[in-house]
């Protein structure tokens, strides 16, 4: 196994020490303390980042901000002829690039190849975008007048993103925001260095062979003591999308909103699956479970309740049970092929679930399946736990928090409304699904009184979104939206244009001013 690692991080250049910094193909011998990162299976270091410093921040924001000047004045389908080539650097790399992620972040191998696939499908959906990005056209009510409105970009775009999707997020924002006529800051986990860097270099042969500015694509990897409050509070990034924990957050938009700051903010969920009488559990319980226990419950998407109609309650009970117990030997390295469940990001993680747990059972709930951190040979690190499964109420405290783990939460409903009032009634609203062959219930649910979340499926996961469509939440969980439809228009500003081709002044609302 170690062969194995050891040749992708020489096939995607990651060596022992790595600079921390990037202009896009220009490296910087970056300073700063030096920055560990660890694979979550093993808990061995897979290598090390020297940090940068405020002082080589600021030079690196000094390049972006000048070659947004210039890179705004490329034109959409030049900008987008870039994206294409990164598009085919990445599929040259997937492999690589995948098993990274599954050796850094600790996801199955099959979730790794997906993440980079995710890469790719952002990068083909923006470059369509890059002959696309139009304003309408308005009838104006004054005579021989023209109205339209139209979209520049905003400037240096800051990208903050999670161990959970090391790389696809950043895909997600860069390829819709450089498109656009934007310039990138990445800064990525600290969990997770090692993929962003392994990105840059893949991505430089296609900035050099193109005359590409540097400063367009910047990465920044810092300690928190050193680029923190003060990335917030930058002044010269009008727009920062943050990826994280709700109370992360809300610091976020509370440091940013203080300058006016415009912020994309994909936070946390509490997802649900709803399941009706009239549902196919041949559908509904493999759903479910990918969602509950892919990733092992670290993605903002994973089911973290099941609510269930009382009439079906007892049979799926017993059908989620009995698939439970298949999972304990299919627990393990995330580079075995066998492998469905890889470890947690790390022993705080661990901690998070064994509480998660302890305070459900506390607040009355009922253990079917899991409590188990495992043991034994290949699980040394003590970062691999059995998914768990414990019946509670919608309203236990621990219930309406996200614990990222997996853990889902069996809750009993007396009808479809009260299932759908127990979806709702949480802090966060990214994900839901219904689960249900009665066309009435799935209108319901999909109306203005159903689903209150900014994801809401009929018969499919609450996990898995395509890149197609905007990705994002509703209360607690942000307001955000990426990736598809019409998310390219957060990354900037609109102006709205009106054209006098006449020789008069007429003035709207019919006011007369004369003199």
């Amino acid at each position: 196994m170690n062969e194995i690692i050891n040749d992708t991080l020489k096939k995607l250049g990651i060596g022992e020490i790595n600079p921390g910094l990037s202009t896009g193909a220009r490296w910087v011998a970056t300073k700063g303390s030096v920055m560990s990162s660890e694979n979550p299976a093993d808990g061995l270091v897979i290598g090390d980042v020297a940090t940068a410093t405020i002082e080589e921040y600021e030079a690196m924001m000094s390049v972006a901000c000048t070659a947004f000047l210039e890179w705004r004045q490329w034109t959409a389908p030049q900008r987008a002829e870039i994206v294409r080539q990164i598009s085919i650097k990445l599929r040259e790399y997937k492999e690589d690039l995948g098993r990274l992620v599954s050796i850094e972040a600790g996801k199955i191998l099959q979730e790794g190849m997906g993440e980079v696939q995710e890469m790719i499908d952002i990068c083909d959906y923006a470059v369509g975008l890059g002959r696309q990005m139009n304003g309408i056209m308005m009838r104006s009510e004054r005579q021989r007048h023209k109205m339209y409105e139209q979209y520049h970009p905003l400037g240096v775009i800051g990208i903050i993103t999670s161990f959970n999707f090391p790389v696809a997020v950043w895909a997600w924002n860069t390829m819709l925001a450089v498109i656009g006529g934007n310039v990138v800051v990445w800064k990525p986990s600290s969990k997770t260095p090692l993929t962003a860097i392994a990105v840059q270099k893949i991505i430089s042969d296609v900035i050099v062979e193109n005359g590409v500015p540097e400063g367009v694509f910047n990465l920044v990897i810092a300690k928190s003591s050193v680029l923190g409050d003060n990335f917030l509070e930058d002044r010269r990034i009008p727009l920062l999308s943050v990826t994280g924990s709700t109370r992360v957050g809300r610091h976020v938009a509370e440091v940013a909103g203080r300058r006016f700051g415009k912020t994309i903010l994909e936070l946390g969920g509490n997802n649900a699956a709803v399941i009706m009488p009239s549902a196919n559990l041949d559908l509904a319980i493999p759903s479910i479970v990918f969602g509950a226990v892919g990733t092992a419950g670290q993605r903002c998407t994973t089911t973290r309740r099941i609510i269930v109609h009382k009439g079906i309650y007892d049979d799926v009970k017993k059908l989620l049970l009995n698939t439970y117990k298949q999972f304990e030997s299919r627990i393990g390295n995330p580079l075995d092929a066998a492998t469905l469940i890889g470890p947690l990001i790390d022993k705080s993680a661990v901690t998070a679930y064994q509480n998660a747990i302890n305070e459900a059972l506390k607040e009355g709930g009922a253990l079917l399946y899991g409590n188990k951190v495992m043991s034994g040979a290949g699980f040394e690190n003590q970062t691999f736990v059995l998914p768990t499964l414990i019946e509670v109420g919608n309203d236990f405290r621990i219930v309406r928090e996200e614990t990222f783990a997996p853990i889902l939460y069996l809750i009993k409903a007396e009808s479809f409304e009260e299932a759908v009032a127990m979806n709702n009634d949480v802090p966060q609203g990214l994900s839901s699904t219904l689960f249900t062959t009665d066309m009435t219930e799935m209108e319901r649910w999909l109306s203005e009184c159903g689903s209150d979340c900014g994801i809401a499926n009929v018969n499919s996961s609450t996990s898995g979104a395509e890149i197609g469509g905007a990705f994002g939440g509703e209360k607690e969980t942000g307001g955000g939206r990426e990736s598809g439809s019409d998310s390219w228009k957060q990354y900037m500003r609109r102006q709205t244009v009106s054209i006098n081709y006449g020789n008069d002044l007429p003035l709207a609302q019919g006011i007369k001013f004369e003199f």
